[in-house]
């Protein structure tokens, strides 16, 4: 008996609850269709940062960052999903969704991305706050719109600081969210710089 014990503790501890936790769109023919008006299609693409760079990659990510990776989502081997998006044949934009852990659980946070690498939506698909509407409105999403990248790249993760007059410290998160909204703009730093180590730093070689 204490043999099939170990043996299913083992199968238990190996089985897939336990491995990397991705960030896929839950119905995609809908959200690219709403995220990008206009496109004809898209192409699905998994990448990760131990297939992307390994080691050296995570620590380049890290120092961008300004915060060390941790816990479920943030492991070496989660695997990111790139949604291409085409307009018949041309690449018009990208839609990618990072998890990032918030007070109550885990939040998903999508980003829809020009060919210029500039914001065009932003979209929360998993949340448990008590802001939840709030964060998912129209209204806090819109700020996000038209920027990218460079306006970010000040912002501190980790004492939830920007700097004064930058793109971050504009956006005005609702009064429920709490820590929440601060874990909503790590994910999408940390998405941004994902995007960049993915898709347009290597555009530019």
């Amino acid at each position: 008996m204490k043999k099939i014990f170990l043996a299913l503790t083992a199968l238990f501890l190996s089985a897939p609850a336990f491995a990397a936790v991705g960030c896929d769109l839950n119905d995609p023919d809908r959200d690219v269709a709403r995220l990008f008006p206009g496109s004809t299609g898209y192409r699905t693409r998994y990448v990760s940062i131990k297939g992307s760079g390994g080691q050296p990659l995570l620590e380049r990510v890290e120092t961008r960052l300004g915060d060390k990776f941790k816990g479920l989502y943030e492991t070496m081997d989660v695997p990111y999903t790139l949604y291409d998006i085409y307009k018949g044949k041309e690449v018009i934009g990208y839609i990618h969704g990072v998890n990032q852990k918030g007070e109550y659980g885990g939040i998903q946070v999508f980003l829809a991305l020009d060919r210029a690498g500039l914001i065009k939506s932003f979209y929360i698909q998993k949340l448990t706050s008590r802001a939840a509407r709030d964060l998912r409105a129209r209204e806090f999403g819109s700020q996000f719109a038209g920027l990218a990248l460079k306006d970010f790249e000040a912002y501190d993760p980790v004492a939830a600081k920007a700097l004064p007059g930058s793109a971050p410290e504009k956006i005005k998160g609702p009064a429920k969210a709490g820590k929440d909204f601060a874990a909503v703009l790590r994910a999408v730093k940390k998405n941004l710089i994902l995007l960049d180590e993915f898709v347009f730093s290597k555009k530019e070689k």
